[in-house]
């Protein structure tokens, strides 16, 4: 199977109207699976009409907890804590002890210090995972919980998950609509994959991210190809992101135009294909032309 990655330095660039569309494409020529590698802010089941298959937790980490049964209020554990997650509380009637799970780092300072074993740690429930089907295929997508770490694992979770089912299922391709940026979880989600399509736009602010998502790809090794979304709202910065390609020795794969039928569609549930906008369409099939070129070479 081949794994295409659709990446971006910044959000807002058109990453995820880009997936859905090549995923749509490529579902004409065989077996599909998608990976919404954006953990922290999935979008790509607003367009691709998802239902869930399958639920499951994510666990990211260890936190402490106190068995108030267990607990003789001996003092030890107090100020071991350097995240101020322990807290003392003295109430009408006794003085308790509590672990603030939110402001636990899973240390294990407290769970040693005590020695009748009332403190111990268990897994921390950071996010959950789903399978689901959508109309170009199974997708994969996932939600991590607010202020939880390790956003690069559960990527790689879910990406593992969508290979184990394109192998059973015999399927061509793995589309990944990826996060936005240049952190943990894009490299979780564009290691190993055959080539990554980098949307950008013809702002300076582009420029300047399309080049730090360039590096990370190019640090990685993973073959890329450049796509300017909106190219015709500036010429200029369209001809520096030529010039800046081509210096890298990297393909335009494509040239996408500026068109209101874009939000029209997304905000439909649609694809820009589904819109039926012959201009945008064309684009967009030039794109998984140069893309196909590329798996194929």
């Amino acid at each position: 199977m081949k794994q295409i990655v659709v990446l971006s330095g910044k959000g807002g660039t058109g990453k995820t109207t880009l997936a859905a569309a090549l995923a749509q494409l490529a579902s004409k020529e065989g077996r599909v699976a998608l990976v919404d590698a954006d953990v922290d802010a999935a979008n790509l089941e607003l367009i691709v009409s998802p239902v869930k298959l399958e639920q499951h937790q994510f666990t990211s980490g260890r936190v402490a907890e106190i068995d108030e049964v267990r607990c003789r209020l001996c003092g030890r554990c107090e100020g071991r804590c350097r995240f101020g997650a322990l807290v003392r509380l003295v109430d009408e009637r006794r003085v308790l002890y509590r672990i603030e799970p939110t402001d636990c780092e899973g240390c294990s300072a407290c769970f040693h210090a005590c020695v009748h074993g009332a403190i111990r740690m268990k897994d921390r429930l950071a996010g959950e995972w789903f399978k689901s089907q959508s109309r170009f295929g199974q997708l994969f997508h996932a939600r991590l919980y607010p202020a939880q770490e390790n956003s690069g694992k559960l990527v790689t979770l879910i990406r593992q998950a969508a290979r184990q089912a394109a192998a059973e299922a015999e399927g061509e391709y793995i589309i990944i609509d990826g996060p936005p940026g240049v952190g943990c979880p894009v490299m979780a989600a564009s290691t190993g994959v055959d080539v990554a399509v980098m949307v950008t736009e013809p702002t300076v602010s582009g420029i300047h991210d399309l080049q730090r998502v360039l590096d990370v790809a190019g640090h990685f090794s993973v073959p890329a190809v450049v796509v300017i979304n909106k190219h015709d709202l500036n010429p200029v910065r369209t001809e520096e992101i030529k010039r800046l390609c081509a210096s890298r020795d990297i393909e335009v794969a494509g040239l996408i135009p500026y068109d209101e039928a874009v939000p029209r569609a997304m905000t439909r549930g649609l694809t820009v294909l589904d819109d039926g906008n012959e201009r945008l369409s064309s684009a967009v099939a030039e794109v998984w032309t140069a893309c196909r070129r590329r798996l194929e070479g």
